[in-house]
């Protein structure tokens, strides 16, 4: 009796109602952040989510035998190695000493470099046959500007991005302007047209994509 009549009280208060909402946001925000963090750290400090989704499965099955790859924003090394295991050569850039530093200790192959520094300036010489783009771009604040400049690096671009899409909570809270991204150095979350839009216009068409777990995987080639 007591809980249908505070229900009824808060439903007649839509200012009450706007109050409540928002820290319920607030707290699936940080629930989503939390649960990120603490299976992380049972799982030997990789996100789980990378057995679950087996997302680098879409990047080794596009990579042929003897190719030269550039993993782009290629954080600890994970995907890399993985790419390494196949193709004829793997380089890795990340902005991060942190992460450049635990990929090479984790990770030594012959045919696998990882190299400091920020791709958006950095000048990578050759020709790579794929380049790699595993959650990177959403972060970046002018990504038309990094797709031109690494298209000049290779003509088929494998990219891996979130979408806003994933969910309906996802969309309400951004278009009732609560905080909505997945990561707080998120620049942006993606639709499919944003993508396809910010793509072409760096000259890129999307030849191929598939959806998997409210996330954008692709192969995109040069126009």
């Amino acid at each position: 009796m007591i809980r249908l009549a505070i229900r009824q009280y808060i439903y007649r208060h839509h200012s009450l109602v706007r109050r409540l909402l928002g820290l319920f946001i607030r707290l699936h925000n940080y629930s989503y952040k939390k649960i990120t963090e603490y299976s992380t750290i049972l799982n030997d400090g990789f996100n789980p989510k990378y057995q679950i989704t087996r997302y680098h499965d879409f990047f080794s099955e596009r990579v042929a035998p003897g190719e030269r790859v550039l993993d782009i924003g290629c954080g600890v090394g994970f995907l890399a190695n993985r790419l390494a295991d196949k193709a004829g050569k793997v380089i890795g850039i990340d902005i991060s000493a942190r992460n450049i530093a635990r990929a090479q200790a984790d990770y030594q192959q012959d045919n696998l470099e990882f190299i400091l520094g920020d791709a958006t300036t950095y000048n990578l010489a050759g020709r790579f046959d794929k380049l790699v783009l595993s959650n990177v771009l959403e972060h970046i604040a002018d990504r038309v500007a990094l797709l031109q400049k690494i298209g000049r690096l290779g003509d088929t671009l494998l990219l891996r991005v979130p979408m806003i899409t994933r969910d309906w909570t996802a969309a309400y809270k951004r278009d009732h302007g609560y905080p909505y991204k997945l990561d707080d150095t998120h620049e942006t979350e993606f639709t499919l047209e944003q993508i396809k839009e910010e793509t072409a216009l760096a000259g890129w068409r999307v030849e191929s994509y598939q959806v998997n777990w409210g996330e954008f995987w692709g192969v995109l080639k040069r126009d």
